[in-house]
C-alpha cells in the first residue's frame, strides 16, 4: 500500500489533467483530499474519461495551452502549488510525424514553461516531469533492457522531443535548483493501458472499439515488443516519488517505471489476451503495411533502480491488468453514469 497522507490538504498542480493518465491521477488525488489544480487543453477525445467521471466537479480545472507561459504562470501565482506533476504533452508517435513542430513546441517548450513557473514560484517544493520509455537511443536489440544511464536520443519526433524534455529538466535542476529548494525527478513510464482510454492509434482503445462493434481487431505492429502496464502502476509511483525525494533529496533522478520482465510482451500476444479475457468470437488481423512510419520493434525497461531506491514493485500483472480493462469496458457500456465508482473501486483494490 502506498501512503498518500502527505497530500492531504496540500495543493497539487497537474498539467495535462484532462487526458487519460491525467484523469486517473486527478481522481487519485481527489480521493486523498488534495487540493487539485489542473491546467490542460480540453479533453482530447469524445468520449473521454475526464467528462465521464465528472472529475472537473471536484477540482479546479483550467483550460490552457502549455505553450502559453503567461497564462500558466498566472495559475502558479494564484494557487501557489506545493507539488507539481507535468503530464501535458503531444503523446502520439504517429501524430508527431504529421506535425513535428507542434510536437516539439508542446513537449520541449512546454517543459521549459513549467520549469520557469517553478523557478519563479517559491511555494513549489517537489516536481516530477513525466516523459516516456521511448527517450532512449534504441538500436533494436531483442534482449536488451534499457537502464536509466543509457543514451537519450529518441528516433521519431515524439520520442526525441521527450528526450529533449529530459535534458531541459536536468539543465534546470543543475542551473537553478542545485540547493534542493525544489526536488526534481523524471519518470520514464512504459506503455500504460487501462479503462477509459479512447485515444486513436493506441492498441487497447482499438481493441475496445472493435469489441464493442463486434469487429475483428486490426493490429498495425503485432510483433512489436513493449512494457505494457496498468495505468495505476506509474501513477502511484509518481506520487510516492514526489514525497520521498522531498524527504531525502538524494533520491532525485530519472526512473524507469515498467513491468517485470515476464510481463513484457508483443502486441499480438497482448491482443490475444484481450480476446481471451473478453470471451468473444472476434479475432485479430495483422494489418502491418510496409513503408509505414518507423516505430521501434523492441522496447524493454530495466525496473531495478526504482525497486532498489524507492522500494517499489509492480502490483498487477498483465493478466490482472487485462481483467480490469474488461470490467471497466463493461461498466462503460452498461452503466456509464457509474464510471466514477468504477475508478474508485479499481484505485481502492490496487492500493489495498
Amino acid at each position: 500500500m502506498t501512503d498518500l497522507s502527505f497530500i492531504n490538504n496540500k495543493t497539487v498542480l497537474v498539467t495535462g489533467h484532462t487526458g487519460f493518465k491525467g484523469s486517473w491521477l486527478s481522481k487519485i488525488l481527489i480521493k486523498n483530499n488534495a487540493k487539485v489544480i489542473g491546467y490542460s487543453l480540453n479533453p482530447p477525445t469524445d468520449p473521454n474519461l475526464f467528462s465521464l467521471a465528472k472529475i472537473e466537479d471536484k477540482m479546479i480545472s483550467i483550460t490552457g495551452d502549455i505553450r502559453d507561459y503567461q497564462k500558466l504562470f498566472d495559475v502558479f501565482k494564484k494557487y501557489n502549488p506545493e507539488y507539481v506533476i507535468h503530464l501535458a504533452a503531444q503523446p502520439i508517435v504517429r501524430f508527431s510525424y504529421r506535425d513535428p513542430k507542434y510536437t516539439y513546441e508542446t513537449n520541449v517548450l512546454g517543459t521549459v514553461n513549467v520549469l520557469e513557473c517553478i523557478r519563479n514560484t517559491p511555494s513549489v517544493k517537489s516536481f516530477l516531469n513525466v516523459t516516456t520509455d521511448k527517450v532512449y537511443f534504441n538500436d533494436e536489440k531483442e534482449d536488451h533492457l534499457f537502464t536509466e544511464e543509457e543514451k537519450l536520443d529518441g528516433f521519431d519526433p515524439y520520442s526525441n522531443s521527450k528526450s529533449c524534455s529530459e535534458l531541459v529538466t536536468h539543465s534546470y535542476k543543475s542551473s537553478f535548483f542545485s540547493d534542493d529548494r525544489v526536488t526534481i525527478s523524471t519518470a520514464r513510464a512504459g506503455n500504460v493501458i487501462g479503462g477509459g482510454d479512447f485515444a486513436a492509434d493506441r492498441i487497447i482503445p482499438d481493441c475496445i472499439r472493435s469489441l464493442n462493434k463486434n469487429e475483428d481487431i486490426l493490429v498495425r505492429n503485432p510483433f512489436s515488443v513493449r512494457p505494457y502496464q496498468h495505468v495505476l502502476e506509474p501513477l502511484f509511483l509518481y506520487l510516492k516519488l514526489l514525497h520521498l525525494q522531498r524527504i531525502d533529496p538524494s533520491l532525485q533522478g530519472s526512473y524507469n517505471v515498467g513491468p517485470d520482465k515476464d510481463d513484457i510482451l508483443c502486441t499480438g500476444d497482448l491482443v490475444s489476451l484481450f480476446i481471451k479475457k473478453s470471451n468473444c468470437e472476434i479475432k485479430w488481423i495483422n494489418a502491418y503495411k510496409k513503408g509505414e512510419v518507423h516505430e521501434a520493434s523492441y522496447l524493454k525497461l530495466d525496473n531495478s533502480k526504482v525497486k532498489e531506491k524507492l522500494g517499489w514493485k509492480p502490483t498487477w500483472n498483465i493478466e490482472k491488468t487485462m481483467e480490469e480493462i474488461i470490467k471497466f469496458n463493461s461498466v462503460f457500456i452498461k452503466q456509464p453514469n457509474e464510471i466514477d465508482l468504477e475508478m474508485d473501486r479499481e484505485i481502492d483494490e490496487f492500493n489495498k
